[in-house]
Protein backbone atom coordinates (compact mmCIF):
# COMPACT_ATOMS: atom_id res chain seq x y z
CA UNK A 1 0.00 0.00 0.00
CA UNK A 2 1.14 3.54 -0.74
CA UNK A 3 0.25 6.27 1.72
CA UNK A 4 1.47 9.84 1.72
CA UNK A 5 3.72 10.20 4.74
CA UNK A 6 4.14 13.46 6.59
CA UNK A 7 5.93 14.86 9.60
CA UNK A 8 3.03 17.17 10.37
CA UNK A 9 2.15 16.49 14.05
CA UNK A 10 -1.57 16.73 13.26
CA UNK A 11 -1.38 13.35 11.53
CA UNK A 12 0.76 11.56 14.10
CA UNK A 13 -2.09 9.17 14.93
CA UNK A 14 -2.41 8.03 11.31
CA UNK A 15 -0.18 6.35 8.71
CA UNK A 16 -0.14 9.69 6.86
CA UNK A 17 -2.35 12.52 5.76
CA UNK A 18 -5.71 11.15 4.54
CA UNK A 19 -6.82 12.01 1.04
CA UNK A 20 -10.42 12.22 2.19
CA UNK A 21 -12.50 11.79 5.32
CA UNK A 22 -16.00 10.37 4.99
CA UNK A 23 -18.39 10.47 7.95
CA UNK A 24 -21.61 8.52 8.49
CA UNK A 25 -24.68 10.43 9.67
CA UNK A 26 -26.46 7.69 11.68
CA UNK A 27 -25.36 4.12 12.34
CA UNK A 28 -26.13 3.31 16.00
CA UNK A 29 -29.67 2.36 17.07
CA UNK A 30 -29.25 4.36 20.29
CA UNK A 31 -28.47 7.53 18.34
CA UNK A 32 -31.30 6.91 15.87
CA UNK A 33 -33.74 6.54 18.78
CA UNK A 34 -32.40 9.75 20.29
CA UNK A 35 -32.93 11.61 17.03
CA UNK A 36 -36.35 10.07 16.46
CA UNK A 37 -35.57 8.72 13.00
CA UNK A 38 -34.12 5.49 11.62
CA UNK A 39 -32.68 5.72 8.10
CA UNK A 40 -33.25 2.91 5.63
CA UNK A 41 -29.76 3.27 4.16
CA UNK A 42 -26.51 4.90 5.29
CA UNK A 43 -25.84 8.51 4.34
CA UNK A 44 -22.57 10.43 4.45
CA UNK A 45 -20.75 13.75 4.39
CA UNK A 46 -17.13 14.77 3.81
CA UNK A 47 -14.73 16.46 6.20
CA UNK A 48 -11.58 18.30 5.20
CA UNK A 49 -8.29 16.53 5.95
CA UNK A 50 -7.07 19.85 7.37
CA UNK A 51 -9.49 19.31 10.26
CA UNK A 52 -7.44 16.37 11.59
CA UNK A 53 -5.77 16.78 14.99
CA UNK A 54 -3.69 14.47 17.14
CA UNK A 55 -4.33 13.25 20.66
CA UNK A 56 -3.44 15.90 23.22
CA UNK A 57 -4.53 18.76 20.97
CA UNK A 58 -6.71 21.71 21.95
CA UNK A 59 -9.78 22.65 19.96
CA UNK A 60 -10.99 26.24 19.97
CA UNK A 61 -14.67 27.06 20.24
CA UNK A 62 -15.10 30.07 17.93
CA UNK A 63 -16.01 33.40 19.47
CA UNK A 64 -19.73 34.10 19.43
CA UNK A 65 -20.78 30.43 19.40
CA UNK A 66 -22.16 28.10 22.07
CA UNK A 67 -22.85 24.63 20.65
CA UNK A 68 -19.56 22.80 20.11
CA UNK A 69 -20.52 19.12 20.36
CA UNK A 70 -18.38 15.99 20.61
CA UNK A 71 -19.09 12.65 18.92
CA UNK A 72 -16.93 9.69 19.92
CA UNK A 73 -16.53 7.37 16.93
CA UNK A 74 -14.72 4.35 15.55
CA UNK A 75 -12.49 5.47 12.69
CA UNK A 76 -11.52 3.09 9.88
CA UNK A 77 -8.33 3.77 7.93
CA UNK A 78 -8.27 2.26 4.47
CA UNK A 79 -5.24 0.08 3.83
CA UNK A 80 -5.69 -0.92 0.17
CA UNK A 81 -7.65 0.46 -2.75
CA UNK A 82 -11.34 -0.46 -2.64
CA UNK A 83 -13.69 -0.11 -5.61
CA UNK A 84 -16.90 -2.12 -6.00
CA UNK A 85 -15.94 -4.47 -3.17
CA UNK A 86 -18.37 -7.00 -1.72
CA UNK A 87 -19.69 -7.23 1.83
CA UNK A 88 -17.61 -10.33 2.44
CA UNK A 89 -14.45 -8.77 1.07
CA UNK A 90 -14.82 -5.23 2.41
CA UNK A 91 -12.93 -5.71 5.69
CA UNK A 92 -9.83 -6.86 3.77
CA UNK A 93 -9.43 -3.29 2.55
CA UNK A 94 -9.45 -1.78 6.05
CA UNK A 95 -5.89 -1.41 7.25
CA UNK A 96 -6.37 0.00 10.73
CA UNK A 97 -8.92 1.05 13.32
CA UNK A 98 -8.48 4.01 15.64
CA UNK A 99 -10.49 6.41 17.81
CA UNK A 100 -12.08 9.53 16.38
CA UNK A 101 -13.96 12.57 17.62
CA UNK A 102 -16.27 14.07 15.02
CA UNK A 103 -16.53 17.54 16.53
CA UNK A 104 -19.17 19.87 15.16
CA UNK A 105 -20.49 23.37 15.65
CA UNK A 106 -24.29 23.34 15.68
CA UNK A 107 -24.31 27.13 15.43
CA UNK A 108 -23.42 26.75 11.74
CA UNK A 109 -25.45 23.65 10.96
CA UNK A 110 -28.53 25.46 9.65
CA UNK A 111 -26.51 27.54 7.20
CA UNK A 112 -24.73 24.39 5.99
CA UNK A 113 -28.10 22.84 5.03
CA UNK A 114 -26.82 19.29 5.56
CA UNK A 115 -23.39 19.57 3.98
CA UNK A 116 -21.60 20.11 7.34
CA UNK A 117 -18.82 21.93 5.48
CA UNK A 118 -18.48 24.80 7.93
CA UNK A 119 -19.92 23.11 11.00
CA UNK A 120 -17.65 20.04 10.84
CA UNK A 121 -14.48 20.91 8.90
CA UNK A 122 -12.96 23.64 11.04
CA UNK A 123 -9.29 23.21 11.98
CA UNK A 124 -8.94 20.70 14.81
CA UNK A 125 -12.47 19.31 14.46
CA UNK A 126 -11.37 15.74 13.65
CA UNK A 127 -9.05 14.42 16.38
CA UNK A 128 -7.81 10.89 15.56
CA UNK A 129 -5.61 8.42 17.43
CA UNK A 130 -3.62 7.90 19.53
CA UNK A 131 -2.81 4.35 18.33
CA UNK A 132 -3.70 2.30 15.27
CA UNK A 133 -5.07 -1.22 15.67
CA UNK A 134 -4.34 -3.75 12.93
CA UNK A 135 -7.73 -4.50 11.36
CA UNK A 136 -6.65 -8.07 10.56
CA UNK A 137 -6.70 -8.80 14.27
CA UNK A 138 -10.18 -7.40 14.83
CA UNK A 139 -13.76 -8.62 14.45
CA UNK A 140 -15.71 -5.68 12.96
CA UNK A 141 -18.76 -6.71 15.00
CA UNK A 142 -16.80 -6.84 18.27
CA UNK A 143 -15.57 -3.26 18.67
CA UNK A 144 -16.53 -0.82 21.40
CA UNK A 145 -16.40 2.97 21.58
CA UNK A 146 -16.48 4.95 24.82
CA UNK A 147 -16.30 8.67 25.53
CA UNK A 148 -15.54 10.54 28.75
CA UNK A 149 -16.02 14.25 29.45
CA UNK A 150 -14.06 15.51 32.44
CA UNK A 151 -13.70 11.90 33.58
CA UNK A 152 -17.41 11.07 33.38
CA UNK A 153 -18.44 8.29 30.98
CA UNK A 154 -20.96 9.75 28.50
CA UNK A 155 -20.93 7.27 25.60
CA UNK A 156 -20.60 3.48 25.64
CA UNK A 157 -21.72 1.30 22.74
CA UNK A 158 -20.57 -1.55 20.51
CA UNK A 159 -20.69 -2.50 16.84
CA UNK A 160 -22.64 -5.67 17.57
CA UNK A 161 -26.01 -4.27 16.48
CA UNK A 162 -25.26 -1.35 14.15
CA UNK A 163 -27.95 -0.21 11.77
CA UNK A 164 -25.31 -0.53 9.05
CA UNK A 165 -22.38 -2.88 9.81
CA UNK A 166 -18.88 -1.54 9.25
CA UNK A 167 -18.41 -3.85 6.26
CA UNK A 168 -21.59 -2.50 4.65
CA UNK A 169 -20.37 1.08 5.03
CA UNK A 170 -17.07 0.26 3.31
CA UNK A 171 -18.77 -1.72 0.52
CA UNK A 172 -21.42 0.94 -0.04
CA UNK A 173 -18.91 3.77 -0.29
CA UNK A 174 -16.77 1.75 -2.69
CA UNK A 175 -19.62 1.51 -5.20
CA UNK A 176 -19.75 5.30 -5.44
CA UNK A 177 -16.04 6.22 -5.53
CA UNK A 178 -12.62 4.73 -4.97
CA UNK A 179 -11.47 4.38 -1.39
CA UNK A 180 -7.73 4.96 -1.39
CA UNK A 181 -5.06 3.98 1.13
CA UNK A 182 -5.07 6.42 4.03
CA UNK A 183 -8.68 7.50 3.59
CA UNK A 184 -10.57 7.71 6.89
CA UNK A 185 -14.18 6.65 7.51
CA UNK A 186 -15.86 7.97 10.65
CA UNK A 187 -18.53 5.36 11.33
CA UNK A 188 -21.08 7.34 13.36
CA UNK A 189 -21.62 8.05 17.03
CA UNK A 190 -23.86 6.39 19.63
CA UNK A 191 -26.24 8.21 21.98
CA UNK A 192 -24.63 10.43 24.57
CA UNK A 193 -23.08 13.08 22.36
CA UNK A 194 -23.43 16.51 23.94
CA UNK A 195 -22.01 20.03 24.18
CA UNK A 196 -18.52 20.94 25.37
CA UNK A 197 -17.52 24.08 27.25
CA UNK A 198 -14.13 25.83 27.36
CA UNK A 199 -12.07 24.03 30.00
CA UNK A 200 -13.62 20.63 29.30
CA UNK A 201 -11.49 17.62 28.42
CA UNK A 202 -13.01 14.92 26.22
CA UNK A 203 -11.50 11.44 25.79
CA UNK A 204 -12.47 8.75 23.27
CA UNK A 205 -11.30 5.14 23.33
CA UNK A 206 -11.95 2.32 20.87
CA UNK A 207 -11.19 -1.21 21.93
CA UNK A 208 -11.82 -4.86 21.14
CA UNK A 209 -12.63 -6.35 24.56
CA UNK A 210 -12.35 -9.99 23.49
CA UNK A 211 -9.03 -9.42 21.74
CA UNK A 212 -7.69 -7.27 24.57
CA UNK A 213 -6.65 -4.49 22.16
CA UNK A 214 -7.19 -0.76 22.62
CA UNK A 215 -6.36 2.47 20.86
CA UNK A 216 -5.80 4.19 24.19
CA UNK A 217 -7.62 7.41 24.95
CA UNK A 218 -7.80 10.16 22.36
CA UNK A 219 -7.60 13.34 24.46
CA UNK A 220 -8.85 16.75 23.35
CA UNK A 221 -9.09 19.92 25.45
CA UNK A 222 -11.48 22.78 24.75
CA UNK A 223 -10.56 26.45 24.79
CA UNK A 224 -12.18 29.69 23.70
CA UNK A 225 -11.06 31.15 20.39
CA UNK A 226 -10.05 34.77 20.97
CA UNK A 227 -9.92 35.46 17.24
CA UNK A 228 -11.93 38.03 15.33
CA UNK A 229 -15.09 35.98 15.03
CA UNK A 230 -17.23 35.82 11.89
CA UNK A 231 -17.48 38.54 9.24
CA UNK A 232 -21.07 39.14 8.16
CA UNK A 233 -19.89 40.60 4.85
CA UNK A 234 -18.33 37.27 3.84
CA UNK A 235 -20.95 34.67 4.67
CA UNK A 236 -23.47 33.21 7.07
CA UNK A 237 -23.22 34.03 10.75
CA UNK A 238 -23.67 31.52 13.58
CA UNK A 239 -27.28 31.14 14.69
CA UNK A 240 -29.01 28.75 17.07
CA UNK A 241 -32.58 27.97 18.04
CA UNK A 242 -34.32 25.54 20.37
CA UNK A 243 -34.10 22.72 17.83
CA UNK A 244 -30.34 23.09 17.45
CA UNK A 245 -29.86 23.34 21.21
CA UNK A 246 -31.93 20.23 21.82
CA UNK A 247 -30.08 18.15 19.24
CA UNK A 248 -26.67 19.47 20.29
CA UNK A 249 -27.13 18.79 23.99
CA UNK A 250 -28.64 15.41 23.27
CA UNK A 251 -31.72 13.78 24.85
CA UNK A 252 -29.92 10.94 26.53
CA UNK A 253 -26.79 12.73 27.63
CA UNK A 254 -26.10 12.77 31.38
CA UNK A 255 -25.35 16.47 30.91
CA UNK A 256 -28.75 17.25 29.41
CA UNK A 257 -30.76 17.51 32.61
CA UNK A 258 -28.81 20.37 34.11
CA UNK A 259 -26.96 21.96 31.22
CA UNK A 260 -29.39 22.50 28.35
CA UNK A 261 -31.18 25.79 27.78
CA UNK A 262 -34.95 25.91 28.13
CA UNK A 263 -36.77 28.88 26.70
CA UNK A 264 -35.58 31.75 24.61
CA UNK A 265 -31.85 32.28 24.83
CA UNK A 266 -29.96 34.95 22.99
CA UNK A 267 -28.34 33.76 19.79
CA UNK A 268 -24.63 34.56 19.60
CA UNK A 269 -23.65 37.45 17.40
CA UNK A 270 -20.65 37.83 15.18
CA UNK A 271 -17.54 38.93 16.96
CA UNK A 272 -19.11 38.51 20.38
CA UNK A 273 -17.60 36.69 23.29
CA UNK A 274 -18.39 33.16 24.40
CA UNK A 275 -21.93 32.71 25.57
CA UNK A 276 -22.89 31.59 29.05
CA UNK A 277 -22.87 27.79 29.32
CA UNK A 278 -26.44 26.52 28.90
CA UNK A 279 -28.24 25.59 32.07
CA UNK A 280 -31.78 24.53 32.77
CA UNK A 281 -33.42 27.77 33.86
CA UNK A 282 -36.77 29.40 34.29
CA UNK A 283 -37.45 32.80 32.78
CA UNK A 284 -36.26 34.60 35.89
CA UNK A 285 -32.91 32.87 35.62
CA UNK A 286 -33.31 30.51 38.59
CA UNK A 287 -31.31 27.36 38.04
CA UNK A 288 -33.32 24.14 38.08
CA UNK A 289 -31.34 21.11 39.17
CA UNK A 290 -33.09 17.78 38.93
CA UNK A 291 -30.28 15.33 39.50
CA UNK A 292 -30.64 11.55 39.67
CA UNK A 293 -31.09 11.47 43.45
CA UNK A 294 -33.81 14.12 43.47
CA UNK A 295 -35.57 12.51 40.53
CA UNK A 296 -35.55 9.13 42.30
CA UNK A 297 -36.91 10.70 45.48
CA UNK A 298 -39.72 12.41 43.55
CA UNK A 299 -40.70 9.08 42.04
CA UNK A 300 -41.17 7.73 45.58
CA UNK A 301 -42.87 10.66 47.23
CA UNK A 302 -46.66 11.07 47.02
CA UNK A 303 -47.84 14.33 45.48
CA UNK A 304 -49.86 14.86 48.66
CA UNK A 305 -46.69 14.85 50.76
CA UNK A 306 -45.04 17.39 48.47
CA UNK A 307 -48.16 19.54 48.50
CA UNK A 308 -48.11 19.59 52.30
CA UNK A 309 -44.53 20.85 52.36
CA UNK A 310 -45.19 23.53 49.76
CA UNK A 311 -48.20 24.74 51.72
CA UNK A 312 -46.03 25.10 54.81
CA UNK A 313 -43.86 27.40 52.72
CA UNK A 314 -46.78 29.57 51.62
CA UNK A 315 -47.43 27.91 48.25
CA UNK A 316 -51.00 26.67 48.17
CA UNK A 317 -51.70 27.45 44.50
CA UNK A 318 -49.34 25.08 42.74
CA UNK A 319 -51.65 22.21 41.81
CA UNK A 320 -52.77 21.87 38.20
CA UNK A 321 -56.48 21.42 38.78
CA UNK A 322 -59.03 19.70 36.59
CA UNK A 323 -56.70 17.21 34.92
CA UNK A 324 -56.82 13.43 35.20
CA UNK A 325 -54.27 10.73 34.43
CA UNK A 326 -54.69 8.43 31.45
CA UNK A 327 -52.46 6.02 33.40
CA UNK A 328 -53.38 6.47 37.08
CA UNK A 329 -50.72 4.01 38.19
CA UNK A 330 -47.87 5.81 36.43
CA UNK A 331 -45.77 8.49 38.13
CA UNK A 332 -44.91 11.73 36.35
CA UNK A 333 -41.63 13.48 37.18
CA UNK A 334 -39.82 15.99 35.00
CA UNK A 335 -38.94 19.57 34.19
CA UNK A 336 -41.49 21.75 32.43
CA UNK A 337 -41.46 22.71 28.78
CA UNK A 338 -44.44 24.96 28.13
CA UNK A 339 -46.85 25.45 25.22
CA UNK A 340 -49.52 28.14 25.05
CA UNK A 341 -52.76 28.17 23.06
CA UNK A 342 -54.90 31.28 22.68
CA UNK A 343 -58.63 31.31 21.82
CA UNK A 344 -59.41 30.52 18.22
CA UNK A 345 -59.60 33.41 15.78
CA UNK A 346 -59.60 32.67 12.06
CA UNK A 347 -57.13 35.37 11.04
CA UNK A 348 -54.68 34.35 13.78
CA UNK A 349 -55.04 30.67 12.98
CA UNK A 350 -54.18 31.47 9.38
CA UNK A 351 -50.87 33.06 10.45
CA UNK A 352 -50.00 30.81 13.41
CA UNK A 353 -51.95 27.58 13.03
CA UNK A 354 -50.37 26.00 9.99
CA UNK A 355 -46.90 24.93 8.99
CA UNK A 356 -44.24 24.38 11.62
CA UNK A 357 -46.28 26.04 14.34
CA UNK A 358 -45.59 26.43 18.06
CA UNK A 359 -47.30 23.13 18.88
CA UNK A 360 -45.11 21.15 16.48
CA UNK A 361 -41.97 22.97 17.57
CA UNK A 362 -42.67 22.19 21.22
CA UNK A 363 -43.13 18.47 20.57
CA UNK A 364 -40.17 18.35 18.19
CA UNK A 365 -37.77 19.90 20.71
CA UNK A 366 -38.86 18.38 24.02
CA UNK A 367 -35.90 16.73 25.71
CA UNK A 368 -35.40 13.62 27.78
CA UNK A 369 -36.95 13.91 31.23
CA UNK A 370 -39.04 16.95 30.30
CA UNK A 371 -42.81 17.38 30.62
CA UNK A 372 -44.79 19.31 28.02
CA UNK A 373 -47.27 21.49 29.94
CA UNK A 374 -50.03 23.02 27.81
CA UNK A 375 -52.15 26.06 28.54
CA UNK A 376 -55.55 25.58 26.92
CA UNK A 377 -57.60 27.73 29.33
CA UNK A 378 -59.54 24.66 30.51
CA UNK A 379 -61.19 24.46 27.08
CA UNK A 380 -61.92 20.81 26.28
CA UNK A 381 -63.92 21.44 23.11
CA UNK A 382 -60.94 20.57 20.93
CA UNK A 383 -57.87 18.41 21.14
CA UNK A 384 -54.53 19.95 22.10
CA UNK A 385 -52.61 16.83 21.01
CA UNK A 386 -53.22 13.44 19.47
CA UNK A 387 -51.44 10.15 19.01
CA UNK A 388 -48.82 11.42 16.52
CA UNK A 389 -47.60 14.14 18.88
CA UNK A 390 -47.69 11.73 21.82
CA UNK A 391 -45.52 9.31 19.82
CA UNK A 392 -43.10 12.13 19.00
CA UNK A 393 -42.78 13.12 22.65
CA UNK A 394 -42.26 9.49 23.63
CA UNK A 395 -39.59 8.99 20.94
CA UNK A 396 -37.69 12.02 22.24
CA UNK A 397 -37.68 10.67 25.79
CA UNK A 398 -40.19 13.09 27.29
CA UNK A 399 -41.35 12.31 30.83
CA UNK A 400 -44.99 13.11 30.08
CA UNK A 401 -47.62 15.63 29.00
CA UNK A 402 -50.04 17.77 31.02
CA UNK A 403 -52.83 19.72 29.31
CA UNK A 404 -55.80 21.52 30.81
CA UNK A 405 -57.48 21.05 27.43
CA UNK A 406 -58.65 18.02 25.51
CA UNK A 407 -56.89 15.05 23.93
CA UNK A 408 -58.04 13.52 20.66
CA UNK A 409 -57.37 9.88 19.66
CA UNK A 410 -57.38 9.29 23.40
CA UNK A 411 -57.22 5.48 23.22
CA UNK A 412 -54.26 5.68 20.85
CA UNK A 413 -52.58 8.27 23.08
CA UNK A 414 -53.12 6.00 26.08
CA UNK A 415 -51.59 3.10 24.15
CA UNK A 416 -48.36 5.05 23.62
CA UNK A 417 -47.71 4.55 27.34
CA UNK A 418 -46.45 8.05 28.07
CA UNK A 419 -47.88 9.57 31.29
CA UNK A 420 -50.54 12.03 30.13
CA UNK A 421 -52.84 14.21 32.24
CA UNK A 422 -55.77 15.86 30.47
CA UNK A 423 -59.03 17.63 31.25
CA UNK A 424 -60.95 15.39 28.86
CA UNK A 425 -61.32 13.82 25.43
CA UNK A 426 -62.57 15.44 22.24
CA UNK A 427 -62.40 14.32 18.61
CA UNK A 428 -61.96 17.79 17.04
CA UNK A 429 -58.68 18.98 15.61
CA UNK A 430 -56.74 22.00 16.78
CA UNK A 431 -58.40 24.81 14.80
CA UNK A 432 -61.84 24.53 16.39
CA UNK A 433 -61.07 26.24 19.69
CA UNK A 434 -57.36 27.05 19.79
CA UNK A 435 -54.50 28.79 18.04
CA UNK A 436 -50.99 27.47 18.91
CA UNK A 437 -49.30 30.72 19.90
CA UNK A 438 -45.92 30.23 21.54
CA UNK A 439 -43.80 27.89 23.65
CA UNK A 440 -41.19 28.01 26.41
CA UNK A 441 -42.88 30.98 28.08
CA UNK A 442 -44.65 31.39 31.41
CA UNK A 443 -48.15 29.94 31.12
CA UNK A 444 -51.25 29.20 33.22
CA UNK A 445 -52.33 25.55 33.26
CA UNK A 446 -55.22 24.36 35.40
CA UNK A 447 -55.19 27.60 37.37
CA UNK A 448 -51.48 27.35 38.14
CA UNK A 449 -48.58 29.40 36.83
CA UNK A 450 -45.93 27.22 35.19
CA UNK A 451 -42.52 28.41 34.04
CA UNK A 452 -40.04 26.56 31.82
CA UNK A 453 -37.76 24.58 34.11
CA UNK A 454 -40.30 24.19 36.94
CA UNK A 455 -40.47 20.70 38.42
CA UNK A 456 -43.67 18.83 37.55
CA UNK A 457 -44.77 15.81 39.62
CA UNK A 458 -47.95 13.78 39.17
CA UNK A 459 -49.66 10.71 40.57
CA UNK A 460 -53.26 9.52 40.99
CA UNK A 461 -53.97 12.50 43.28
CA UNK A 462 -53.07 15.07 40.64
CA UNK A 463 -50.23 17.21 39.31
CA UNK A 464 -48.05 19.60 41.29
CA UNK A 465 -45.55 22.28 40.26
CA UNK A 466 -42.46 22.87 42.41
CA UNK A 467 -40.36 26.03 41.98
CA UNK A 468 -36.75 24.89 41.39
CA UNK A 469 -35.18 26.96 44.22
CA UNK A 470 -37.37 25.09 46.76
CA UNK A 471 -36.92 21.62 45.29
CA UNK A 472 -34.24 20.13 47.50
CA UNK A 473 -35.66 21.67 50.69
CA UNK A 474 -39.16 20.40 49.90
CA UNK A 475 -37.96 16.91 48.97
CA UNK A 476 -35.86 16.48 52.09
CA UNK A 477 -38.70 17.72 54.30
CA UNK A 478 -41.23 15.45 52.57
CA UNK A 479 -38.96 12.41 52.98
CA UNK A 480 -38.61 13.17 56.69
CA UNK A 481 -42.38 13.62 57.04
CA UNK A 482 -43.07 10.36 55.18
CA UNK A 483 -40.78 8.53 57.59
CA UNK A 484 -42.61 10.07 60.53
CA UNK A 485 -46.04 9.31 59.06
CA UNK A 486 -45.06 5.69 58.46
CA UNK A 487 -44.02 5.39 62.11
CA UNK A 488 -47.33 6.93 63.23
CA UNK A 489 -49.29 4.57 60.97
CA UNK A 490 -47.52 1.61 62.54
CA UNK A 491 -48.53 2.81 66.03
CA UNK A 492 -52.14 3.29 64.93
CA UNK A 493 -52.11 -0.23 63.50
CA UNK A 494 -50.96 -1.44 66.92
CA UNK A 495 -54.18 -0.01 68.41
CA UNK A 496 -53.05 3.37 69.76
CA UNK A 497 -55.59 6.22 69.56
CA UNK A 498 -54.94 9.08 67.15
CA UNK A 499 -55.24 11.79 69.79
CA UNK A 500 -51.73 12.92 70.70
CA UNK A 501 -50.21 10.64 68.09
CA UNK A 502 -51.27 12.45 64.96
CA UNK A 503 -49.73 14.96 65.09
CA UNK A 504 -47.14 13.87 67.64
CA UNK A 505 -47.40 15.43 71.08
CA UNK A 506 -44.31 15.92 73.23
CA UNK A 507 -44.21 12.42 74.68
CA UNK A 508 -44.81 10.65 71.41
CA UNK A 509 -42.27 12.95 69.74
CA UNK A 510 -39.65 11.97 72.28
CA UNK A 511 -40.34 8.28 71.65
CA UNK A 512 -40.18 8.73 67.88
CA UNK A 513 -36.92 10.69 68.09
CA UNK A 514 -35.39 8.04 70.34
CA UNK A 515 -36.31 5.19 67.99
CA UNK A 516 -35.12 7.12 64.95
CA UNK A 517 -31.78 7.75 66.67
CA UNK A 518 -31.43 4.03 67.38
CA UNK A 519 -32.07 3.22 63.71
Amino acid sequence: MTIETTTDPRFSGLPGRPGKIIAVHLSYPSRAAQRGRTPEAPSYFFKASSSVAASGSTVARPAGTELLAFEGEIALVIGSTARHVSLTGAWEHVGWVTAGNDLGLYDLRASDKGSNVRSKSRDGFTPLGPRLLDARLLDPTGLRVRTWVNGVLTQDDTTGALLFPLTQIVADLSQHFTLEPGDVILTGTPAGSSVLQPGDVVEVEVDAPEAGLTTGRLVTSVATDDGPGFDATLGALPAVDDTQRTEAWGNDSPRTETQRTVGAAASPTAGGGATTPPTETDESGSRSTLDADLRAALHRLPVAALSQQLRKRGLDDVTIDGVHALHPGRRLVGTARTLRFVPHRPDLFETHGGGYNAQKRAFDTVGAGEVIVIEARGETGSGTLGDILALRAHARGAAGIVTDGGVRDIDAVRAVGLPVYTAGAHPAVLGRKHVPWDHDVTIACGGTTVQPGDIVVGDADGVLVIPPPLLREVVEAALAQEDEDAWIAARVAEGHPIEGLFPLNASWRARYDAERTQR
